[in-house]
């Protein structure tokens, strides 16, 4: 049993061919995002699991404060000018 160019080009070239295309590009694009993956978690990007569900809780009067004196300051340096 003997395979002639012919029949190599037509199952190459067929209308098949594209989805042959689709799935090689898509198996590639999950082996490449399995590798970001495992990088991620080998790099301990998923350490902290305590920090983000906690910080809403956190106060910022400190960042609060910041704000209102720099108003202050501006308001200040606005009445000077006049």
């Amino acid at each position: 049993m003997s395979i002639d160019n012919f029949t190599i080009k037509l199952i190459l070239f067929s209308d098949m061919s594209a989805i042959f295309i689709m799935i090689g590009a898509s198996l590639l694009l999950a082996i490449g995002f399995l590798i970001a993956f495992i990088w991620s978690v080998k790099n301990n990007q998923y350490e902290d699991d305590y920090t983000p569900s906690v910080r809403i809780l956190f106060d910022n009067t400190s960042l609060d404060e910041e704000k209102i004196n720099t108003l202050k300051n501006t308001e200040i340096t606005r009445t000077k000018n006049k």
